[in-house]
């Protein structure tokens, strides 16, 4: 079995490893592509080579081509800022769209909105998702907590479209931003929501918390992007929750796509547990909005 040490040395180059010039691969990325068919539920633009949209989108095509990475989710645009406007909201999706039109068969886009704007959000919802080409809801990081009263709905048109929510959430020991949502605030808005499909983008950060703190949600799927490529991560995950709610994300450009898929890659679970994570399970949950739409699968 191809262990994460052995995943990290043949697979990654020089830092940052999303970018490296050269990765040395043990096979071919076709054929790790054929065999797990990645799918990457949370990329950005930021941090990415260009000066346009559909620069770094082409710069992101060819980094993960490199470690046989079929599709990509992207969100927020070039933006890290937590306090958003509505005319930077509106920007960054535009941003988004125009970098996912650029590959049509390799990225689809996620709605970037705010609950500190909740009637521009719901009309950025329609624009973008009901009558435009983005099929999920996410990043959301901006200005309030997930279980406040202003996300429902945010998740009841999500709900309307059958489309999955990336929550951000984060347990910092120092304590978290003002307005940063924490896994307990993601049960809440899910169990608030049983009829949405919720990933809980970097689990916490403090996985081991996060994983134990989401079980009881059924509907909250534990997101592995972002944080160090740890010895147990995904072992932990799938034991606590099953494969089926355990799914791949790099945060790339914050990120590199080679350390985040080393934490799947070199977990010590069966084969088929791998395919799920990387790729079986947020297609399951874009199955629905991808034919509604009229997508490839």
């Amino acid at each position: 079995m191809l262990n994460r040490r052995m995943f990290l040395s043949r697979f990654c180059g020089s830092w940052p490893l999303a970018f490296a010039p050269l990765i040395c691969l043990s096979y071919s990325a076709s054929e790790l592509s054929e065999h797990f068919r990645i799918w990457d539920v949370h990329s950005h633009l930021h941090s990415v080579p260009g000066n346009t949209p559909e620069e770094r989108m082409t710069a992101l095509i060819q980094f993960a081509d490199r470690l046989g990475i079929e599709r990509l989710l992207l969100s927020q645009g070039y933006s890290a800022d937590l306090h958003p406007n509505p005319a930077q909201l509106r920007e960054e999706n535009d941003r988004v769209m125009r970098a996912a039109r650029r590959f049509p068969n390799r990225a689809y886009g996620s709605v970037y909105l705010s609950p500190s704007y909740l009637d521009f959000s719901l009309e950025e919802f329609d624009r973008c998702v009901r009558d435009g080409p983005m099929i999920s809801v996410g990043e959301l990081e901006a200005d309030k907590r997930c279980n406040a009263p202003e996300l429902d709905p945010i998740v009841e048109q999500a709900v309307s479209m059958k489309a999955p929510i990336l929550q951000h959430t984060w347990l910092k020991v120092g304590g978290n931003e003002p307005g940063e949502s924490t896994p307990y605030d993601l049960v809440e808005l899910a169990e608030r929501h049983p009829q949405a499909s919720f990933i809980c983008a970097h689990t916490g950060g403090d996985w081991e918390q996060g994983i134990r703190i989401i079980r009881r949600a059924r509907n909250v799927s534990a997101e592995m992007a972002g944080f160090d490529p740890t010895s147990g991560t995904v072992e932990m995950a799938v034991r606590e929750l099953g494969a089926e709610r355990v799914i791949y994300g790099s945060d790339v450009g914050g990120r590199s796509f080679a350390s985040q898929l080393g934490k799947v890659m070199g977990a010590d679970i069966p084969e088929s547990a791998k395919r799920l994570i990387l790729g079986g399970n947020i297609r399951r949950l874009l199955t629905p909005i991808l034919q509604m739409k009229g997508y490839r699968l």
